[in-house]
């Protein structure tokens, strides 16, 4: 089963990606920075319903910084959300934020709150690391998901991906009489699929969510990654293969128990086309952001080595060998899976 020993190192935003993010509209001057949010006077952990602590601490600020932030992170909503119409800002309220110091990005989690009606909406301030950025873009333009983000210096700011954590959904929801089971093994084959096509790694359990839709009859599921941060970073293969990690076991042993050989293959297929009827409609805005790609230090040399030889095995092939960098790697596997139609 996969391990990850270390904490991967934060890769500064290159100027090709800098030059890629402001030609497609990703890139903005924003009110409020990450470093704004770290001017904290005290925090105190945030826990759940049950009691249990989440991870998370709820930040304090004094009264004028408090002030300040609150209308730049409503006017940083806004920007998100309704491309800058600050029209419908005022009478939004950003009255809590919280800080995680689990993980890669030490996020902080604004919570908007409307005022009328008091119905509320979150967006993450993080530090601005090359790997989640190529990783949310992949994710974008490759996955049946649509994902919103901007970047203003070495801030990114990302809008809520909604859905049951990984791990609560297989604690509490996978042995429940009405889940539909089927279907939620279908979807953690597509899930993985998608994951190794475009080599996005630790998909741990608490690092993606299930999204559930009633249906007419019964109810649709689709697993949506939430954690993009080992984005073509690590060497061993199986690192960008879900099914491999200890905390996913429930649902792989699921997969095996009620889907044939015949119906996972078939499931993989369908996901690769999928994929790959996105990446021709998007084929230019793709090509832009590989070659970024193809240009950065995204992981250590013996990684990207050690990758190489995996692949090499896996497709049966030595074209790996020529690739130099680590979007070199991902360019070619993409190639390579999108490319097959049949086992």
């Amino acid at each position: 089963m996969n391990t990850i020993s270390k904490k991967k190192p934060s890769y500064r935003i290159s100027p090709p990606l800098r030059q890629y993010l402001q030609l497609y509209d990703r890139e903005t001057t924003l009110p409020v920075s990450y470093a704004d949010l770290r001017r904290s006077s005290g925090a105190f952990p945030l826990l759940d319903r049950q009691g249990k602590d989440t991870l998370w601490e709820t930040v304090q600020y004094e009264p004028h910084t408090l002030l300040e932030l609150s209308q730049g992170l409503t006017e940083v909503y806004a920007l998100l959300k309704t491309d800058g119409d600050l029209s419908f800002s005022e009478h939004l309220l950003a009255d809590r934020i919280d800080y995680c110091r689990f993980g890669n990005s030490n996020p902080f989690r604004v919570r908007i709150v409307n005022q009328f009606n008091d119905n509320y909406d979150y967006f993450y301030v993080k530090r601005a690391d090359a790997s989640r950025v190529y990783g949310l873009e992949l994710e974008h333009l490759l996955s049946p998901n649509s994902i919103n983000f901007l970047v203003t210096g070495d801030t990114l700011i990302e809008e809520h991906i909604a859905g049951i954590p990984g791990d609560d959904f297989i604690k509490t929801r996978l042995d429940r009489p009405h889940l539909n089971q089927v279907r939620i093994a279908k979807e953690f084959v597509k899930f993985n699929e998608r994951c190794f096509a475009r080599l996005l790694g630790d998909m741990r359990a608490y690092n993606y969510v299930i999204d559930v839709t009633p249906d007419f009859e019964d109810e649709q599921y689709r697993v949506r990654a939430i954690d993009f941060d080992q984005q073509s970073y690590e060497g061993h293969k199986s690192m960008y293969l879900p099914q491999y990690f200890a905390d996913n076991r429930p649902v792989v042993e699921l997969v095996r128990r009620l889907l044939s050989p015949e119906t996972i293959r078939q499931y993989q297929a369908e996901e690769r086309a999928l994929m790959a009827r996105r990446a021709r409609a998007e084929r230019y805005r793709l090509k832009d952001l590989v070659d970024c790609m193809r240009q950065e230090e995204l992981s250590p040399p013996d990684k990207i080595e050690q990758l190489k030889k995996e692949l090499n095995l896996q497709h049966q092939t030595t074209l790996f060998d020529r690739c130099d960098s680590m979007g070199d790697v991902v360019r070619l596997n993409l190639r390579l899976v999108l490319g097959r139609r049949k086992e």
